[in-house]
């Protein structure tokens, strides 16, 4: 039994009792969601997909605080361990067995980079397969639809799926569909749509589009937490 918390954007917090992870900590400068980096009590680890402000976020200082290791690609694991986080860093189609449960790192087709003053890549972007609470969790991360995707759901008995819908920078409500049918989860939670304007989406799309596929569509508002099971 897993409690997920939904912070908006792709944040999620996940948490079994005995351990909790966060992914992709987008929360100060969060249009859309209330949350406080010291708001979590405490934290197993950090996964975070790739570099952009929207998932990287509050990180680092997160891992300061909470003395909480951030799991990433070699290369963003990198940049955030020079500015004094814990880290642990993987990379994809690698697996580790952490005191919380076991996780994997799969493709994603996006970008990777940190933009400021200048750009600073950050290697390729990831997905994660997380094992926790006697439930396995994939967050896709931010990425188009691909074909590889049906060969993660061969391998994987997927509980619950989290996929973006935003369209302009990931796949849109029609792809992320396919993706379920790829995949086949138990559960499939939508993100990455309505936190700008850029992303507005009408949620029902997905849920016409998932319906034929048999998985469980749990739709969640920013600031929710549900039980799954």
């Amino acid at each position: 039994m897993v409690t997920v918390t939904y912070h908006g954007h792709a944040c999620f917090h996940l948490d079994d009792g005995a351990h909790s992870i966060l992914f992709d900590p987008f929360i100060i400068g969060n249009p859309r969601s209330s949350a406080r980096v010291e708001g979590f009590g405490k934290l197993s680890a950090i996964l975070v997909t790739h570099g952009h402000a929207d998932h990287l976020g509050d990180a680092v200082e997160l891992s300061k605080r909470y003395k909480a290791p951030i799991i990433a690609p070699f290369e963003l694991a990198t940049f955030c361990e020079r500015r004094g986080a814990i880290v642990h860093p993987m990379h994809i189609g690698g697996s580790f067995g952490f005191e919380f449960g076991r996780v994997k790192l799969t493709i994603a087709h996006h970008g990777s980079a940190v933009v400021g003053k200048g750009t600073e890549y950050t290697g390729n972007p990831c997905g994660f397969l997380v094992n926790l609470g006697n439930l396995l969790f994939y967050h896709a991360g931010d990425t188009g639809l691909f074909y590889d995707m049906k060969l993660i759901g061969e391998m994987n008995a997927i509980d619950v799926a989290f996929l973006p819908i935003g369209d302009n920078f990931t796949m849109g409500p029609e792809d992320a569909a396919k993706a379920v049918e790829f995949l086949h989860p138990r559960y499939v939670v939508p993100m990455h749509f309505a936190t700008f304007d850029i992303l507005e989406q009408d949620p029902s799309r997905f849920v016409a589009a998932v319906e034929p596929h048999h998985s469980t569509l749990a739709v969640m508002e920013v600031g929710e937490a549900r039980v799954f099971e």
